[in-house]
């Protein structure tokens, strides 16, 4: 692929080997989904490999030095170009770079971390006991509900407490369903900026509504029921921060929202929809201790990290090289597209035994998982690995301690395929009733 190593003390390395045209060609005429293409090119060459869909090669890597090496190790020889959803979080921390990156990472850091999270552990779990009652009334009247949109609505609730202070109220969690909208839509935009913009205008305008209305609330000083919220310690910082306008706040409130509520929702659609195919993990979570007790949160949390190695938040990670260098012995050029993929790094059965089983047991027997970094990376690796993991975990698992010993879905149907797009969520209604 490159024709020099970067300069320095590093070695020259080796080709990376690259995906026959003719397989690529097949692959296109069969319309299968981007995934596929990835699987054939570890599959055949294994986990750094090549494949041309334009003039120049795009990197895979999914082995575990390598993805280490590459989010790890060397972030700036790898950044991100841009955003996938940067026309809906804007300048946010998911999409920024650079110094303007550092910043907002250094603050919101702090958010997420210690006794930044303590602040949320009552709002989660009031939104947890929320949903809870929700799901005993369904039990009672026998109501259909559908599990993707209930997680969603547990979590969207989860990060407006977080972030206002104030429970949902119905006709927000009405406006801010612009947001999955959106971002289900990000892959069929067009390609040009303003095209794009105009066929999501009216989706992008309600959240700037629900947006502007909830800064001005926090800038009135209105805190919620639990006192203030992430959104108050923005405007806070804005006073001192000049580079903190209405508009970073508002790009850093959707972000938080996207990044808070839609990685969440899927995971906990996920791990419902594959509890109904194991159902024995639920009874052995349950069996792990008593409510309340470690051994039950530890068996709870390894539903979890066992979903999230199936489906992980971000499916795939696209970096740019900036320089020339050597990973896992390959030479890279600069300016190559790379795609980490966890995906395919969770389901590599030279690292996970018996990959496509559901058994959480990975996580709490040791010895059953690999240990390098690179194995189990599903909110990234490094410097810009997801800020809200601490969060995410927690949430889950107060929803799950409230919902899996009272109710048992029973699905009506399941979706038959993923869809993958910014994450790989079930695609398709899960319509179901609940059992005690």
């Amino acid at each position: 692929m490159a024709t020099h190593a970067r300069p320095g003390p590093s070695p020259t390395g080796r080709r990376i080997p690259e995906l026959e045209p003719a397989v690529v060609r097949e692959w296109q005429a069969g319309g299968g989904e981007l995934v596929d293409l990835f699987t054939r090119a570890r599959e055949q060459l294994g986990g750094v490999a090549a494949f041309r869909l334009g003039p120049r090669p795009t990197v895979l890597v999914t082995e575990p030095q390598a993805v280490q090496h590459v989010l790890a190790l060397h972030p700036d020889r790898y950044v991100k170009r841009s955003h996938r959803a940067r026309l809906l979080i804007g300048d946010g921390v998911l999409a920024a770079t650079g110094e303007a990156w550092q910043r907002q990472r250094r603050l919101l850091q702090s958010q997420f971390t210690g006794r930044g999270m303590r602040r949320y552990e009552a709002r989660i779990t009031e939104a947890a006991r929320t949903t809870a009652a929700r799901w005993t009334e369904y039990a009672r009247t026998g109501e259909v509900l559908d599990v993707g949109e209930e997680m969603r609505r547990f979590a969207l609730d989860t990060i407006w407490r977080s972030l206002t202070g104030h429970p949902l109220d119905p006709g927000t969690e009405r406006e801010l369903m612009s947001v999955p909208a959106v971002v289900a839509a990000l892959p069929s935009l067009p390609a040009d900026t303003a095209a794009a913009q105009g066929a999501v205008a009216a989706d992008l305008a309600r959240i700037d509504a629900v947006a502007s209305r909830a800064i001005a609330a926090a800038r009135d000083d209105e805190p919620g029921p639990a006192g203030p919220g992430l959104l108050h310690v923005l405007v806070e910082v804005a006073g001192t921060r000049p580079e903190y306008t209405d508009r970073l706040i508002r790009d850093e409130l959707v972000t938080l929202l996207v990044a808070g509520h839609e990685t969440t929702a899927t995971t906990l659609t996920w791990l419902y929809l594959l509890l109904d195919r194991n159902p024995e993990a639920r009874e052995q979570a349950l069996a792990a201790g008593a409510a309340g007790s470690p051994e039950r949160r530890e068996a709870v949390q390894a539903l979890v990290h066992e979903t999230l190695r199936f489906y992980p938040s971000a499916w795939i990670l696209p970096r740019c090289a900036t320089e020339d260098d050597v990973v896992a012995g390959y030479e890279v050029e600069a300016d190559t597209d790379i795609l980490v993929c966890p995906y395919l790094t969770h389901r590599d059965p030279g690292l996970w035994e018996d990959p496509e089983r559901f058994d959480p047991g990975r996580f709490t027997t040791p010895g059953r998982r690999p240990t390098h970094p690179g194995s189990y990376y599903p909110f990234g690796l490094g410097g810009r690995a997801c800020l809200g993991l601490q969060f995410a975990l927690r949430e889950s698992t107060a929803l799950l301690e409230h919902l899996l010993p009272a109710h048992t879905p029973r699905f009506h149907s399941v979706p038959d395929r993923a869809a993958y797009s910014i994450t790989v969520r079930p695609d398709g209604p899960t319509p179901a009733s609940l059992t005690g």
